[in-house]
């Protein structure tokens, strides 16, 4: 996402009126021009810069606390956000400058890492409950042909009790005449 040098130089040089905002989260504000105004209507130029200051913001996603410059209108829209991870990769990137981009590239690394460790954990966790579903349904068909084998049993010896034939395996035959 970021250039490299050899890409900067070869790109002509742009205008950066305020570089500034490039090294922290100003959220699109820059430096403003205009003119004081006295009694006397005698204009003078000045600038009005943006109230930046250093804060410490935690971050869910890459696990620690990140020490950076930022605008008030930046710290209103993170909390908007619900948190600087959120912030990062749901703003514009025309507002979040190079080291907005640079923490947002971060932040999606870790939760591609993130996702990929919880979907190979899912997948293991399905792979043991199949599995363990498996292992079930062998016991059951166990469980159903001892069943059958019994019933079968006490059936071959009822019918055997009937019939006479306590020995052998199949009751005798009965003409009807």
């Amino acid at each position: 996402m970021f250039p490299t040098p050899q890409v900067l130089a070869s790109l002509p040089k742009l205008s950066t009126p305020f570089r500034r905002s490039q090294l922290g989260l100003f959220h699109g504000k820059t430096k403003q021009y205009g003119n004081n105004v006295p009694h006397s209507k005698h204009k003078t130029r000045r600038t009005w810069l943006p109230n930046v200051h250093t804060k410490r913001l935690s971050s869910d996603a890459l696990g620690h606390d990140v020490k950076v410059k930022l605008t008030t209108r930046a710290l209103k829209s993170i909390n908007k956000h619900g948190g600087v991870d959120n912030y990062l990769l749901r703003t514009n990137p025309d507002l979040l400058g190079i080291e907005g981009m640079r923490l947002r590239i971060l932040v999606r690394e870790k939760l591609d890492v993130k996702r990929a460790e919880d979907e190979a954990l899912a997948q293991a966790e399905a792979k043991i409950q199949l599995e363990k579903e498996m292992k079930e349904e062998k016991q059951r068909r166990r469980a159903q042909v001892a069943q059958a084998r019994k019933s079968r049993e006490a059936r071959q010896s009822v019918a055997g009790g009937i019939f006479g034939s306590v020995g052998s395996s199949t009751p005798p035959r009965v003409h009807a005449s």
